[in-house]
């Protein structure tokens, strides 16, 4: 267990690190009055007000226009490094059963219009085109923390490729649990869960005809059981006849052109097994969840583990929301993405502090309560920014905001496009 001081000076320690490693660069070589931890402190701790208000409020002498010309010599990989930084030096430690939850989905942030971005999307939807940030994360579900994130230009987002990358470049030093919704049953990366060390996975697959053949072959009722099939990337007459599964993947292909390309990362040919659950919901329809875990997780235990994934889902309204994602301070690519990472940095900051509140529970009262974490955020945020600021106060403070749990809740998701808020006032360069 860590208390708030711990966890502010773990998030001052990350920040001074990377300030440090980046001072011997030709851009942070020389003195300035907007010195590199200056400008990570003010985005980590911004709120949603104008650049100027947020200036103020830190205490720093500058203008909205020296801060832009600033961040415009700061990669968003310094941002990145402190938010990895920050994450190493803490220790993360609920599992379920000895694992660790990791769930992954994506979202976008929008941005305001740049038709020279890499981000501008144009389509015959939207003729006039829009800006927005892709975000594919992995997330800490049972900790709440994001463990990591790949962010891509809408027009280039992949979040297949995303989560491969970040299975690549993390090696699990304990049992990893994947959850991931439709969107994400792809043999390449079943094969990559599968040959990552420490790592199991739980995937929600579909199961009409444009399912995985040997799972679209299974009858349409409660299962569990055992898969296996042979995939190639030659078709000869052997092939055929094993019924192995075919991947075209093309060694060459022109640029810009829209056939399908597929991936596949390994030896041909590749044998593939796996445990299929299929579980009846009260609506009466059924849900198909692929999954490397063994039967000592029962069908009550892939039931539960896939229903956690949807932390992630209420996640990104507090990331957007209560962080502050949709009320940005700059409109270039690099700027939003280092307001992304600043935001998933203090999102894990205020989501480590609030693990530690302790809430007096009524004795007689109708529901238990939890701590409102949008007002945790501008409490955090506030203990942050103030030197040698009281972490018991905070505590007591945080203890105090709190709402009630009401559990077995349900609403119809409402569903609606929502642009980018743009304030002229607040967007800088």
């Amino acid at each position: 267990m860590s208390s708030a001081l711990e966890i502010n000076l773990a998030l001052n320690g990350a920040i001074t690190d990377t300030a440090a490693h980046y001072s011997g660069t030709r851009e942070f070589s020389r003195a300035r009055k907007l010195p590199l931890e200056t400008v990570l402190r003010l985005l980590i701790g911004a709120e949603g007000g104008s650049l100027a208000k947020e200036l103020h409020s830190a205490g720093i002498n500058a203008t909205p226009a020296a801060v832009s010309q600033r961040r415009a010599q700061i990669a968003p990989e310094v941002f990145r490094k402190v938010f990895h930084s920050f994450n190493a030096a803490c220790a993360d430690a609920d599992t379920f059963r000895g694992y660790r939850i990791l769930a992954v989905d994506g979202t976008a942030v929008n941005m305001p219009r740049n038709p020279n971005a890499p981000s501008f999307v144009q389509n015959e939807s939207a003729p006039k085109g829009y800006n927005q940030l892709h975000v594919n994360p992995l997330y800490d579900v049972l900790n709440k923390t994001y463990f990591d994130v790949i962010i891509q230009p809408e027009p280039q987002k992949d979040e297949i490729g995303a989560l491969v990358e970040m299975l690549k470049q993390n090696d699990f030093s304990q049992k990893t649990l994947v959850v991931a919704d439709r969107g994400y049953e792809s043999y390449n990366l079943l094969a990559h869960l599968i040959e990552k060390p420490n790592t199991d996975f739980l995937i929600r697959v579909k199961q009409n005809h444009s399912a995985m053949r040997e799972i679209a072959r299974l009858p349409m009722f409660e299962l569990d059981c055992d898969i296996s099939f042979t995939i190639t990337t030659t078709q000869t007459n052997e092939d055929k006849q094993r019924r192995h599964i075919f991947l075209q993947v093309p060694k060459k292909s022109k640029p810009g052109s829209k056939t399908r390309r597929g991936r596949w990362d390994f030896q041909s040919p590749y044998t593939m097994k796996l445990r299929i659950v299929r579980v009846q919901l009260e609506t009466g329809e059924f849900e198909t969840i692929a999954t490397s875990l063994s039967r000592s997780f029962t069908l009550e235990d892939v039931k539960e583990l896939y229903h956690m994934r949807w932390g992630i889902e209420t996640s990104f309204r507090d990331l957007k929301y209560s962080l502050g994602l949709v009320n940005l301070h700059g409109k270039s690519d690099a700027f939003v993405e280092q307001e992304i990472y600043s935001a998933l940095t203090m999102f894990n900051f205020t989501s480590r502090i609030v693990r530690e509140v302790v809430i007096q529970q009524p004795k007689d009262g109708i529901y238990a309560y939890r701590v409102n974490f949008k007002m945790a955020v501008v409490l955090c945020r506030e203990y942050f920014r103030t030197p040698k600021g009281s972490s018991d106060k905070l505590m007591r403070q945080i203890a105090r905001h709190t709402i009630p749990i009401r559990p077995g809740r349900r609403d119809n998701r409402n569903l609606r496009i929502k642009g980018f808020v743009g304030f002229t006032y607040r967007v800088a360069a």
